[in-house]
């Protein structure tokens, strides 16, 4: 959990960027969205990530909110780009901080969503898309946090 000693608001890029103060150094808050989706099978949808943070490692899909671009819209649009599948939301699943080690703080929330058209086939930044069992999630390079998050809200692969 992050400690805040104070927030100030930057403009660039179009966009207001949030940044906060902890241990005497600035932070950038970057908003971000993800998406917790299963077949049919209990299997969860995973992507190789082709771009830092994480690039060549494995994770649910996901990324940067557009300005103005709510969570739960920025979730959906990151599934189609990522893998071809057009989701929509179901519920919250939660909310994760991950600190980059360039000074940037990844605001993630997190949606379970249900399939409703599509064809899996990875794209934009993802390397590689896939459903996955349980055992073959444990067998993939995660990012750092992602087993043990959806194991704290309950949604590992159900296979």
């Amino acid at each position: 959990m992050l400690l805040f000693f104070g927030t100030a608001v930057v403009a660039g890029s179009g966009r207001d960027t949030p940044r906060t103060w902890q241990a005497g150094r600035m932070l950038t808050r970057v908003a971000c969205a993800g998406a917790i989706v299963f077949d049919a099978a209990g299997r969860l949808l995973v992507i190789e990530r082709g771009r830092p943070p994480g690039q060549g490692l494995w994770s649910v899909p996901g990324g940067r909110c557009q300005a103005g671009e709510s969570p739960e819209a920025a979730c959906v649009r990151e599934v189609v780009e990522e893998t071809g599948l057009q989701v929509r939301v179901l519920q919250r699943a939660g909310r994760v901080e991950r600190e980059a080690s360039d000074a940037v703080v990844y605001d993630i929330d997190d949606f379970v969503c249900a399939v409703i058209d599509g064809t899996l086939a990875a794209g934009d930044d993802a390397m590689d898309a896939r459903w996955v069992s349980q055992a073959e999630l444990d067998a993939l390079p995660l990012v750092p946090l992602l087993r043990d998050t959806l194991q704290e809200w309950n949604c590992l692969p159900r296979c």
